[in-house]
């Protein structure tokens, strides 16, 4: 990252170019009630206009209101990754990213317009003072919060604020006449970059990464260790669906796999000199076996991480090809609390790949449709189908041919599972409808379900429900018209998709992701390749001849 001053620099020509409505010199003059405009060049020309409309114009109008509606529009014909954050949404962007917020520790759902207690963080204000799972939330500070005007927008802005602030609920609770309420003190909340560390065998460890955040590199620390002392012989590192983050927590990260002057990533733009980031050798797991698993949804530092690994062969890449995001974006704040993230350059695989895809001007309509043309394409079911640009050759530190062009390929392509899809799954999943029916259940069964511990004992217990008869029939009530033989089809996928997520319910997210792992496809190859002694890459037949 750049130091405090250089981002002070940037900050001052982004203010000066964007806003410039707050400083520079406004240069018109009138003749005959004509204004013209005698300064034609960049910001200055933003300032005329902007002055003139203020002085003019037929109606009264809020300039700050008209800025902020423009400088989006200035930044979206750049590229798809540089945005403009108001003021009002900062602190919540960041929130993820820095690695706490301020709040009363709970994780809710909103099921039919109130709030319902999903999970009581342990140790936070909800359970210090008595909060439990099944709650339901039906007044905040004496005022009713029930009805239409409860969303995912408006409950998470009621209930977060500043730690030390006061909040007091109203609880209906299961079993209780009257309503409960509770004073909260908020606290500072953690939010984790690990969502699951688990030993898939007597041998292999599992870490599961959401993002790349300030805390990401001492939860990884953490959870290697909890490996090590369960005799973890070897990693799947599991990056599906990880949006990126910050550059620093991914080159910390990776630095504890690779060797010393192993290079892990390098950056560089118009205004940025290359800029090369390698291992100091200090890492504990430079000789562990390792695999990493990517999809489309891995972007950003994923993919730096997936690319050191890949070009240093380090490891086996395995899943589907990521998303392809290869900007660096610099965060500016401005005075009013609001803040841009703006692309300051590119950056590069050891091997010399960018792995941006293609974009025309700004978040064209073809960019952001790229995923849904990949699936359509075909390329989520056949390795055959990937379009990457051949043209240009890159070779990893063994000779393999890799490519650039859009996105991370996997050393081992494994497609999306859609064994037992049928239309009937499709319709009920998308309505919501197994979510909602494990959610009831869940509350009516709190009791008999919260004896159980671990996930094999619950699942079991599970199994014995009968709960895709029972999810049949409330999706019944719900309008969705019976379909016996695709019911029959989708029997599987439907009672692993409610009984998942009654676990998440009951024993939360890491048990649940070791729940859903026990079937995964993707988990399985990686095991394999594990198993045979397969996961570090050789060298291709022509390499080895060279």
């Amino acid at each position: 990252m750049r130091t405090n001053k250089s981002i002070a620099v940037i900050m001052s020509i982004a203010v000066a170019m964007i806003v410039g409505v707050y400083i520079g010199h406004l240069s018109t003059s009138t003749t005959t009630g004509t204004t013209s405009l005698t300064q034609t060049n960049g910001y200055k020309k933003i300032n005329a206009l902007l002055h003139i409309i203020e002085k003019d114009y037929v109606d009264t109008v809020d300039i700050s209101k008209i800025v902020e509606g423009a400088i989006p529009k200035v930044l979206s014909e750049l590229d798809p990754h540089s945005i403009y954050i108001p003021a009002k949404d900062l602190e919540a962007t960041n929130a993820g990213l820095n690695g706490s917020f301020g709040g009363i520790g709970i994780q809710f759902s909103i099921q039919k317009d109130t709030i319902h207690v999903n999970q009581v963080i342990h140790g936070g204000p909800s359970e210090k003072v008595g909060l439990m799972p099944g709650d339901r939330i039906v007044t905040i500070n004496d005022s009713l919060f029930v009805g239409k005007e409860v969303t995912v927008q408006s409950a998470p802005q009621r209930l977060k604020g500043p730690k030390g602030t006061n909040v007091k609920l109203g609880i209906l609770r299961t079993g209780e006449k009257q309503l409960l309420h509770f004073n909260i003190t908020r606290d500072n909340i953690p939010i984790y970059s690990v969502d699951a560390t688990l030993m898939l065998t007597p041998k292999w460890g599992y870490i599961k990464l959401n993002k790349f955040g300030r805390t990401t590199y001492s939860e990884v620390i953490t959870s290697i260790a909890r490996l090590k002392q369960q005799n973890c012989k070897g990693l799947i590192f599991d990056l599906r669906g990880n949006t990126g983050g910050y550059l620093e927590a991914a080159t910390q990260v990776i630095n504890e796999f690779l060797s010393k002057k192993d290079l892990i990533v390098y950056t560089k733009g118009k205004k940025w000199t290359r800029n090369d980031i390698y291992a100091n050798g200090m890492g504990s797991c430079k000789d562990l076996p390792l695999v990493i698993l990517i999809d489309e949804g891995s972007a950003s530092a994923s993919e730096i991480f997936s690319g050191a690994i890949q070009d240093n062969d380090r490891g086996t890449i395995i899943g589907r090809r990521s998303f392809g995001k290869g900007l660096v974006q610099e965060p500016v704040e401005f005075m009013d609390g609001s803040a841009i993230r703006l692309t300051v350059a590119r950056y590069y695989t050891p091997s010399g790949r960018c792995i941006q895809k293609p974009y025309v001007d700004g978040a064209d309509e073809k960019y952001q449709m790229d995923i849904l043309e990949r699936y359509e394409h075909g390329e989520f079911f056949s390795k055959d189908s990937i379009k990457q640009n051949k043209e240009i050759v890159y070779r990893t530190k063994i000779g393999r041919k890799v490519y650039g062009g859009g996105g991370i390929m996997p050393d081992i392509f494994v497609p999306q599972d859609t064994l037992n899809y049928t239309p009937y799954y499709r319709t009920v999943v998308n309505r919501g409808v197994p979510l909602s029916f494990a959610f009831q259940y869940t509350d009516k069964h709190r009791k008999e379900l919260e004896v159980f511990t671990n996930t094999l004992d619950l699942y079991n217990y599970l199994k014995q429900q009968d709960l895709v008869k029972q999810l049949v029939n409330y999706a019944s009530s719900k309008g969705v018209t019976k379909r016996n033989k695709q019911i029959y089809k989708s029997r599987e996928l439907l009672d692993k998709y409610v009984s998942g997520s009654i676990i998440y319910n009951i024993l939360g997210l890491e048990s649940y992701i070791g729940f859903l792992n026990s079937t995964d496809k993707t988990i399985q190859k990686a095991i394999n390749i594990l198993d045979k002694g397969e996961w570090r890459p050789k060298p291709s037949k022509k390499a080895e001849e060279k």
